[in-house]
């Protein structure tokens, strides 16, 4: 029997991923999981080949990255904010927009959520004499918002994550809990978000956190509103994960995604996303995506 404090995940069968269809029954215990826990994770659902090639260039931009007087780190050094190269060669459908992934958010944010960010939290490994460091417990919903669900993070691991390697601390259950009352900092500090070290402790004896073990292959799909935090890496492989961002339809969020042209006919000959993008040259792209800004430069507030 499952710990409550451990996540819920749906396991499709092989039939549901060729058919890029969640049963019935498979749905509504993914929805029904997300009201509760404001997590779940969709199991083995994503071929290994893709996920190996982008890895493979993700590690050498991390270190590219990590490497910088200004590594656009998230809270500590060792945690890493990094976007995924915007171009055909490495957009492969099954991680960015996997129809399983996006049939559970269209069912519970509404029909075509608007895809708006794409970026990715790379653990690194340690650098003596520096230990492995921790995230504080955060939310990424560090601004006014409603009370209701209105948008979702796509989590996908590029390898399976374990405690040892950096999976995520979760508080589920949490995104009910949500609001500035919860937080110190403010939206605009590079620590913002944080939850007040007093509410953990109540927390943690009703429903303690957990680091779980997500199997490569694997989708997590997160309330943006849930408490969380990214933990060190205590070994010698950076562990990237990717963020994509799916935001209810009704939700104004002005942000806009940018792409290599080759990725256009992809992207636009699909109908489940609204992907609000900018369209440049293959070169432009290239030159840019490790250029970006992170953490608070985004904004995931609507607009009045």
């Amino acid at each position: 029997m499952q710990a409550d404090h451990f996540p819920v995940s749906v396991r499709p069968s092989r039939e549901e991923v060729e058919q890029a269809k969640l049963s019935p029954r498979n749905l509504e215990i993914a929805i029904r999981t997300l009201y509760k826990d404001g997590l779940v994770v969709l199991e083995d659902v994503i071929d290994h080949g893709p996920l190996d090639a982008l890895n493979k260039v993700m590690i050498k931009d991390a270190y590219a990255l990590r490497d910088r007087p200004d590594s656009p780190f998230n809270y500590n050094p060792g945690n890493i904010q990094q976007d995924p190269p915007p171009v055909a060669e490495h957009f492969h459908t099954s991680i960015f927009m996997n129809p399983l992934a996006t049939q559970v958010a269209s069912t519970f944010l509404g029909p075509r959520p608007k895809w708006t960010f794409c970026s990715g939290n790379t653990a690194m490994p340690p650098t003596p004499p520096t230990p492995p460091q921790s995230q504080p417990v955060h939310t990424d919903a560090d601004f006014e918002h409603p009370s209701h669900p209105f948008a979702l993070v796509i989590n996908v691991p590029l390898v399976t994550m374990t405690p040892e390697n950096g999976s995520t601390e979760l508080w589920l259950g949490t995104h009910t809990d949500s609001g500035l009352h919860v937080q110190e900092g403010m939206h605009g500090e590079r620590a913002s978000g944080r939850i007040k070290p007093s509410l953990l402790e109540e927390r943690k004896a009703v429903r303690p956190p957990c680091q779980p073990i997500v199997k490569k292959g694997s989708i997590v799909i997160r309330d943006l509103r849930l408490w969380h935090a990214g933990k060190g890496n205590h070994t010698q492989d950076p562990r990237v994960m990717l963020a994509m961002i799916h935001f209810a339809p009704w939700y104004r969020n002005p942000m806009r995604l940018e792409f290599a042209e080759d990725t256009r006919p992809i992207i636009e000959g699909q109908s489940q996303l609204e992907v609000p993008a900018d369209w440049v040259s293959k070169e432009e792209a290239l030159s840019r995506y490790l250029n970006r800004g992170f953490g608070n430069s985004y904004d995931f507030s609507q607009t009045p």
